[in-house]
C-alpha cells in the first residue's frame, strides 16, 4: 500500500466527516457535534497530507518533515494565540480576515502552479484555465475580505463607497478580467496573469467597499462562499481531491447562506453586491445617520423596567450587536431565569441578520446557556408580538426599525423586521440615540409605547436583576 493510496482513503473519510459536520451545524442541538466532526476531519486531512508529502517529495524525507513541522508550528501558534484572545464581538472580523488568507493562498498557488508547469513546458489549456480562474477568485476574495475586516473592526467607515458609475466600473473590471483570462490561456506568460491579479484585487476591494454596513452579514457569508471556490480552484491546481471537495462544500454552503440572508432582508444578491442598501447611483444612502431625531423620546430607569417586568406575563427579548459588545448575554440569561421562575413566559426573537455575522446572536445565547427551545426566529415570533406585554430590545436597531415597512424612501424599505412596536410596552437598551450600523434613524425610539434605557447594556440588565430581586422579596 503506497502513501498515495493511504492518503486518498483518509481523504474520503475526511470528506464524509465534513459533510456530517455541515449537517450537524444546521441545528443548535447538534452544532457541538458538528464542530467536533469537522475538527476530526481536518486533523485526518492534515495527517494524510503530511504522509502524502513525505511519500512523494523529491527532497530528503528529513528536510520535508522539518519544513512541514515548521509550517504547522507557525500556524498552530498563531491560531492558538488568536483563539485565546479573540472576543465574540471580534468574531465577524476574524472570519473576514481568515477568508483573506484563503484568497491569498489561492493566488500564490496559482502563480506557483503556472511557473512550475510553464518552466517544464507543460502548459495545457485546462491547467491554464484553472490557474487564471483561481487567481481571479482568490484575488477578489483577498481584497474583499480585507475591506470587510476593516469595516467590521471599525478601522474603516461602514458607509458604502459611492463612486460615480460604480456599477459600470465593476462591469468593466469583470470584462477586463475575462479578457485577461483569454489572453493568458491563448498566450501563456506571467504578464497577463499579473495584470489579471491587479484588476481582480481592485474589483474585490471596490465590490465590498461599495457595500453598506447593514449588508455586512450577507458580505461575510458571500466571502465565505468565495473563499470556498478559491480553495476548490487551488485543489484543481494542486491535484488535491479533498481540497476540491472541501472548497465546493464551503462555496456552495456559503452561497446558500447568502441567499437565505438576502431573503431575510428582502433583497436580491445582485443588489447587495452592486452597492449595499440600494442607494441611488452616485448618491449618499437615504435616511442619514448620526443623531437626527424624529420626535421626543421617553427615558426610564432600571427600577421602572423591573417593575414593568414584575407584572408582565409574557416577555420577548430581541438581541442585537450591542448585546455582544456589552457582553450582556450572561446577565440576560440570569434575567430570563428569574422571570421564568416568577411565572412569566419569556422568549427570544432573533432576526436572521442580527449582529454582524449570520447566527451571531444564537451563538452568544448558547454560550450563556439560554435554553434552545425559547430562542425563536423572526418568522416564528412576529405573529405573537401583538399579544406580548413587554419587549426588551437589547442592542438591536435596524432589525426592529418600523421604517422598513412604513417609509418607502428608507434605505431599508422592504426589509423584514421584528414587529416589536406591536407589543404593549417596548424598552430599548442603547448607549445613545445614535443611528444603527446601517446609518438609519429608528422611529421606534419615539413611539408612545417605547421607553429608552440608556447606558451599558450589561450594567443595566444587572441593575434590573438586582431591582427585581428586591421587589419580589
Amino acid at each position: 500500500m503506497t502513501a498515495t493510496s493511504v492518503a486518498q482513503a483518509v481523504y474520503v473519510l475526511a470528506a464524509v466527516l465534513f459533510v456530517l459536520s455541515l449537517a450537524g451545524l444546521s441545528k443548535q442541538e447538534t452544532a457541538r457535534r458538528g464542530n467536533l466532526l469537522g475538527m476530526v476531519g481536518m486533523v485526518l486531512a492534515l495527517a494524510a497530507t503530511v504522509v502524502l508529502a513525505l511519500g512523494t517529495s523529491a527532497r530528503p524525507a528529513l528536510t520535508t518533515a522539518l519544513l512541514i513541522a515548521l509550517v504547522l508550528l507557525v500556524g498552530a501558534t498563531v491560531g492558538v494565540w488568536r483563539a485565546r484572545r479573540v472576543e465574540m464581538t471580534q468574531m465577524p472580523e476574524l472570519i473576514a480576515i481568515l477568508h483573506s488568507f484563503v484568497g491569498a493562498a489561492a493566488v500564490l498557488v496559482g502563480f506557483n502552479s503556472f511557473l512550475a508547469a510553464h518552466g517544464a513546458g507543460a502548459d495545457d489549456v485546462a491547467h491554464l484555465v484553472e490557474v487564471s480562474l483561481g487567481v481571479l477568485v482568490g484575488a477578489v476574495t483577498f481584497t474583499g475580505s480585507v475591506v470587510a475586516f476593516l469595516k467590521l473592526s471599525g478601522r474603516a467607515r461602514s458607509a458604502p463607497l459611492q463612486l460615480p458609475r460604480r456599477n459600470l466600473l465593476n462591469l468593466a473590471a469583470l470584462v477586463a478580467s475575462l479578457g485577461l483570462v483569454v489572453w493568458f490561456v491563448g498566450a501563456p506568460s506571467v504578464w497577463p496573469l499579473l495584470l489579471l491579479t491587479v484588476v481582480s484585487l481592485a474589483l474585490g476591494w471596490h465590490l465590498v467597499a461599495s457595500i453598506g454596513g447593514g449588508d455586512m452579514p450577507v458580505v461575510v457569508s458571500m466571502l465565505n462562499s468565495y473563499s470556498g471556490w478559491a480553495a476548490a480552484a487551488a485543489g484543481f491546481m494542486l491535484g488535491n481531491d479533498l481540497l476540491i471537495v472541501t472548497g465546493a462544500l464551503v462555496g456552495s454552503s456559503g452561497a446558500i447562506l447568502s441567499y437565505i440572508m438576502c431573503r431575510a432582508m428582502n433583497r436580491s444578491f445582485v443588489s447587495v453586491i452592486l452597492g449595499g442598501f440600494g442607494a441611488e447611483e452616485g448618491s449618499a444612502p437615504a435616511g442619514g445617520g448620526g443623531d437626527g431625531t424624529q420626535g421626543e423620546h421617553h427615558e426610564v430607569t432600571a427600577e421602572e423596567v423591573a417593575a414593568l417586568l414584575r407584572d408582565a406575563r409574557s416577555v420577548v427579548i430581541t438581541p442585537g450587536y450591542g448585546m455582544a459588545v456589552a457582553k450582556a448575554q450572561y446577565p440576560v440569561a440570569e434575567l430570563v431565569e428569574l422571570l421564568r421562575d416568577g411565572g412569566a413566559d419569556v422568549r427570544f426573537g432573533v432576526h436572521p441578520v442580527a449582529g454582524r455575522l449570520p447566527g451571531h446572536m444564537n451563538v452568544l445565547l448558547a454560550e450563556a446557556r439560554v435554553p434552545y427551545d425559547i430562542v425563536l426566529e423572526m418568522d416564528e415570533i412576529n405573529d405573537d408580538l401583538a399579544q406580548t406585554d413587554v419587549v426588551l430590545v437589547i442592542g438591536a436597531n435596524d432589525t426592529v426599525n418600523p421604517a422598513a415597512l412604513d417609509d418607502p424612501g428608507s434605505p431599508i424599505a422592504g426589509m423584514p423586521v421584528l414587529h416589536v412596536w406591536e407589543a404593549g410596552r417596548v424598552v430599548v437598551f442603547k448607549r445613545s440615540m445614535a443611528a444603527g450600523y446601517a446609518g438609519v434613524q429608528n422611529p421606534l425610539f419615539f413611539r408612545e409605547n417605547t421607553a429608552m434605557l440608556f447606558g451599558d447594556a450589561k450594567q443595566r440588565v444587572e441593575d434590573i436583576v438586582g431591582a427585581l430581586r428586591v421587589q419580589v422579596g
